[in-house]
């Protein structure tokens, strides 16, 4: 007997089904009833599970093939180092190498739109910023993408706690003392900033707004000689990274005032928060840094790629490293991000408009 007709028996160890001929004498000894409860019992459906079902097709298998990660920054910079350090143990999950393709320029622009122009098949990603997908919209006239429409979230890897840091001089050591001293001399109390646009400037530029009062803007040619004019006192506050700061604050030469994010940073706990210190009308300010990937990858090939990447983030090594650099970690859904990028790109584009910053 062939295994597709015993998976068909009634019950175990029940006889074949025969020809017409034969059959009656198979249901000879049934009653009658029998036969109208088989014939109910088939109307039900519950006999027909002997019916051949067709197989589901398996989603393809995937990576099947190295997997770039398009880095829109220099090697060594913030997102370098936190793409390389969840791609290396992504790579081992899947069996397939992850190849980092470093291309810095126009803050984060020119890798972006490299990516959304590669083929959506999940092969090539993206390394998230907010320069270039909740800011960049806002300041330049002509960009080449448009995030909501072209770039499809995946997960958010970490956030970089912004703090607010004054020189040592500088008479203040709570937000309300920075207020008082911005509000009596308009204008006069300067911060520094990496560059017109940047996060540092949008930051500065978002207290200023809420707090009611004019702040003067320095603008410098990276976050390193921003730093180092806070040092020597040629500015009197800046925006920044916790991470290039701490040197800073190291030897006393700069102070923390608040964390400006939306959450205290693990490494300064006893630091409290903007909106904890009484002015929550200031939208935090996080460094957000994630997986994107073009629009149109398909569904199943993004949770892949998310799990590989909320995998990652749990490793004892990369939790290690990260609490090192004083990183948050979070790996959330691609939802989550995706709404957190609208948010961000709303509160950095009104600030934007109301100053009429453009990129330089």
């Amino acid at each position: 007997m062939s295994p597709s007709v015993t998976s068909c028996l009634p019950y175990p160890g029940a006889p074949a089904m025969r020809s017409r001929s034969s059959r009656r004498t198979w249901l000879k000894p049934v009653a009658i009833a029998r036969r109208g409860a088989v014939r109910t019992l088939l109307a039900a459906g519950v006999l027909g599970a002997c019916a051949p079902v067709s197989a589901q097709p398996s989603a393809p298998a995937f990576p099947v093939k190295p997997v770039r990660i398009i880095v829109p920054f220099a090697p060594g910079g913030q997102s370098d180092i936190i793409s390389r350090t969840v791609g290396q143990r992504m790579s081992e999950q899947w069996g397939q190498p992850v190849i980092y393709d470093n291309r810095g320029g126009a803050g984060g622009t020119l890798g972006i739109d490299a990516m959304v122009r590669s083929p959506a098949d999940g092969y090539t990603l993206g390394a998230g910023s907010q320069s270039a997908l909740s800011i960049a919209q806002h300041l330049y006239a002509k960009l080449p993408y448009d995030p909501p429409r072209d770039v499809q979230a995946i997960v958010t890897l970490v956030l970089t706690p912004y703090v607010v840091a004054v020189n040592s001089r500088v008479p203040a050591r709570s937000i309300a003392d920075l207020v008082k001293l911005a509000r009596s001399k308009p204008g006069l109390l300067s911060f520094g900033s990496s560059g017109a646009g940047s996060i540092s400037h949008l930051a500065a530029e978002l207290f200023a707004d809420a707090i009611g009062a004019k702040l003067l803007h320095v603008p410098y040619k990276g976050t390193a000689p921003a730093l180092t004019g806070l040092a020597t006192g040629e500015i009197d506050l800046i925006f920044a990274d916790l991470t290039p700061v701490q040197p800073h604050l190291d030897s006393g030469r700069a102070r923390l005032v608040a964390v400006a994010g939306s959450r205290r940073s693990s490494a300064a706990p006893g630091v409290s928060t903007v909106a904890e210190q009484g002015f929550k009308a200031m939208a935090p300010v996080d460094g957000r840094y994630g997986f994107v990937a073009p629009a149109g990858v398909p569904r199943e090939i993004i949770q892949r790629i998310n799990a590989a990447a909320v995998t990652a983030l749990r490793h004892p090594d990369v939790r290690a490293r990260f609490a090192q650099l004083g990183y948050e970690i979070v790996g959330d859904t691609p939802e989550q991000y995706a709404a957190a990028m609208r948010a961000e790109s709303e509160a950095f584009g009104r600030v934007i408009r109301s100053t009429g910053i453009r990129a330089e």
